[in-house]
Protein backbone atom coordinates (compact mmCIF):
# COMPACT_ATOMS: atom_id res chain seq x y z
CA UNK A 1 0.00 0.00 0.00
CA UNK A 2 3.06 2.26 0.47
CA UNK A 3 4.44 1.86 -2.11
CA UNK A 4 1.89 2.53 -4.52
CA UNK A 5 0.82 5.39 -2.77
CA UNK A 6 5.13 6.32 -3.24
CA UNK A 7 4.38 5.79 -6.54
CA UNK A 8 1.12 7.22 -6.97
CA UNK A 9 3.03 10.45 -5.45
CA UNK A 10 6.10 10.08 -7.41
CA UNK A 11 3.84 9.72 -10.50
CA UNK A 12 1.68 13.12 -9.82
CA UNK A 13 5.04 15.07 -9.20
CA UNK A 14 6.40 13.95 -12.59
CA UNK A 15 3.37 14.71 -14.64
CA UNK A 16 3.47 18.52 -12.59
CA UNK A 17 6.67 18.96 -13.14
CA UNK A 18 7.12 17.75 -16.87
CA UNK A 19 3.68 19.33 -17.81
CA UNK A 20 3.41 22.18 -20.57
CA UNK A 21 0.77 23.68 -19.16
CA UNK A 22 2.58 25.06 -16.29
CA UNK A 23 0.82 26.72 -13.05
CA UNK A 24 -2.68 25.99 -14.05
CA UNK A 25 -2.02 22.38 -14.17
CA UNK A 26 -0.80 22.40 -10.92
CA UNK A 27 -3.59 24.42 -9.00
CA UNK A 28 -5.89 21.66 -10.86
CA UNK A 29 -3.84 19.27 -9.12
CA UNK A 30 -3.66 20.84 -5.90
CA UNK A 31 -7.06 21.68 -5.16
CA UNK A 32 -8.01 18.20 -6.30
CA UNK A 33 -5.71 16.42 -3.96
CA UNK A 34 -7.30 18.86 -1.03
CA UNK A 35 -10.49 18.10 -1.93
CA UNK A 36 -9.74 14.39 -2.12
CA UNK A 37 -7.96 14.55 1.29
CA UNK A 38 -10.92 16.28 3.27
CA UNK A 39 -13.82 14.16 2.20
CA UNK A 40 -15.20 12.62 5.21
CA UNK A 41 -14.30 8.86 4.50
CA UNK A 42 -10.62 9.60 3.80
CA UNK A 43 -10.15 11.27 7.00
CA UNK A 44 -12.26 8.92 8.52
CA UNK A 45 -9.28 5.92 7.02
CA UNK A 46 -6.36 7.75 7.97
CA UNK A 47 -7.88 8.12 11.48
CA UNK A 48 -8.58 4.54 11.86
CA UNK A 49 -4.64 3.70 10.05
CA UNK A 50 -3.37 6.19 12.87
CA UNK A 51 -5.19 4.56 15.35
CA UNK A 52 -4.15 1.26 14.22
CA UNK A 53 -0.49 2.14 14.22
CA UNK A 54 -0.10 3.41 17.48
CA UNK A 55 -1.88 0.31 19.12
CA UNK A 56 0.37 -1.85 17.11
CA UNK A 57 3.23 0.64 18.76
CA UNK A 58 2.45 0.44 22.33
CA UNK A 59 1.98 -3.92 22.13
CA UNK A 60 5.38 -4.03 19.91
CA UNK A 61 6.36 -1.56 22.87
CA UNK A 62 5.30 -3.85 25.67
CA UNK A 63 6.17 -7.06 24.10
CA UNK A 64 9.95 -5.73 23.70
CA UNK A 65 9.71 -4.47 26.89
CA UNK A 66 9.01 -7.20 28.37
CA UNK A 67 11.40 -9.91 26.65
CA UNK A 68 14.89 -10.77 27.36
CA UNK A 69 16.14 -8.49 24.76
CA UNK A 70 14.05 -5.43 26.22
CA UNK A 71 15.15 -6.18 29.72
CA UNK A 72 18.60 -6.38 28.08
CA UNK A 73 18.38 -3.04 26.40
CA UNK A 74 16.21 -1.02 30.20
CA UNK A 75 19.56 -2.53 32.02
CA UNK A 76 21.62 -1.19 29.59
CA UNK A 77 20.22 2.09 29.03
CA UNK A 78 19.70 2.35 32.88
CA UNK A 79 23.40 1.86 33.66
CA UNK A 80 24.62 3.96 30.98
CA UNK A 81 22.18 6.92 32.13
CA UNK A 82 23.27 6.57 35.44
CA UNK A 83 27.22 6.59 34.37
CA UNK A 84 26.25 10.10 32.66
CA UNK A 85 24.41 11.61 34.84
CA UNK A 86 26.52 11.03 38.00
CA UNK A 87 29.85 12.21 36.14
CA UNK A 88 31.56 15.05 37.13
CA UNK A 89 31.69 17.93 34.75
CA UNK A 90 35.28 19.30 35.67
CA UNK A 91 36.65 16.73 33.87
CA UNK A 92 34.31 16.91 31.10
CA UNK A 93 35.83 18.97 28.07
CA UNK A 94 32.85 21.89 27.98
CA UNK A 95 33.72 25.15 26.20
CA UNK A 96 31.64 28.30 25.42
CA UNK A 97 32.03 31.49 23.47
CA UNK A 98 31.83 34.38 23.62
CA UNK A 99 27.97 34.66 23.39
CA UNK A 100 27.45 32.20 26.10
CA UNK A 101 26.60 29.37 23.70
CA UNK A 102 28.17 25.93 25.44
CA UNK A 103 29.17 23.50 22.85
Amino acid sequence: MRGKLMFITGLAAGFVLGSRAGREKYEEIAANAKKVWEHPTVQEAAGVAQAQANKLYSEGKDKLNQSKLGEKLSSASSSSSSDTTTGDLSTSSVSSNSTGTTY
